[in-house]
């Protein structure tokens, strides 16, 4: 798995965070985050998409055991993936919008790029 950040959650929390935070990108196209979960988030994100672009039976196993909703999963292969069919890396931009307001943690925009 990338990255190495431990976001302060035990490993299980962690990974069931991530898994879905990774659906909810894949699903919508854009979320609001901590700068440090988005980087994690992005990492996670980038590996499905550029798994997603093979499109074989193995590759769909691989993004099923990751991603939690399945029509999640068809929406990657069918229309995300062909999108960045040419494009080598740098699926996802992460945009820097100021601090939270109740703890002042450090915020940001991710989504994936057109």
């Amino acid at each position: 798995m990338p990255g190495t950040r431990k976001l302060g959650r035990t490993s299980d929390h962690r990974k069931a965070m991530l898994r879905a935070m990774v659906t909810f990108l894949l699903e919508n196209g854009k979320i609001e985050t901590t700068v440090t979960r988005a980087k994690e988030v992005r990492s996670m994100t980038e590996k499905m998409i550029t798994i997603a672009k093979t499109n074989d039976l193995h590759s769909k196993r691989q993004v099923l055991a990751y991603v939690t909703k399945e029509d999640v999963v068809k929406k990657l292969f069918d229309e995300i993936a062909p999108k960045y069919a040419d494009r080598n890396g740098g699926y996802t931009r992460i945009y820097k919008i100021g601090p939270r307001r109740g703890d002042a943690a450090e915020m940001a925009i991710i989504e994936l790029v057109d």
